[in-house]
């Protein structure tokens, strides 16, 4: 198997583990898991697309720095919104992990991201 494909499996293990959190009743949530799973996945949906374009992912070590270098690959990454991701631009902790609202938006992120990459048949 590619480590492409590895990244991409990992990436669709978490998202469903975050997914699986989320259809919890709220009280019962555990946000820090939802989020570091959702966190995960987007790492990985976005190592896996670059190393499908044989790019070096050696030294983009945040999801900012993937996710730019996604965007240069294809235009289309533009439609997924990070912009409440607080974590992008640092390795990912747990610091940011703290509300339903901010695991709401990673999970979603993580969610599209999946979404555009079976839309583009990567997946």
């Amino acid at each position: 198997m590619k480590r492409s494909q590895l990244f991409y499996k990992n990436a669709s293990d978490k998202l469903k583990k975050a997914n699986e959190e989320l259809f919890r009743p709220q009280e019962d949530i555990v946000s820090y898991s939802v989020c570091k799973n959702s966190q995960f996945a987007i790492e990985s949906y976005l190592k896996g697309y670059l190393l499908d374009n044989n790019q070096d992912i050696s030294t983009l070590n945040t999801i900012d720095k993937l996710y730019e270098q996604c965007v240069l690959i294809n235009t289309k990454f533009k439609k997924i919104d990070l912009s409440d991701l607080n974590c992008k631009a640092h390795k990912i902790d747990t610091r940011y992990c703290d509300s339903i609202e901010k695991v709401s938006n990673c999970f979603d992120a993580a969610d599209s991201l999946d979404t555009l990459l079976r839309q583009e048949k990567i997946i």
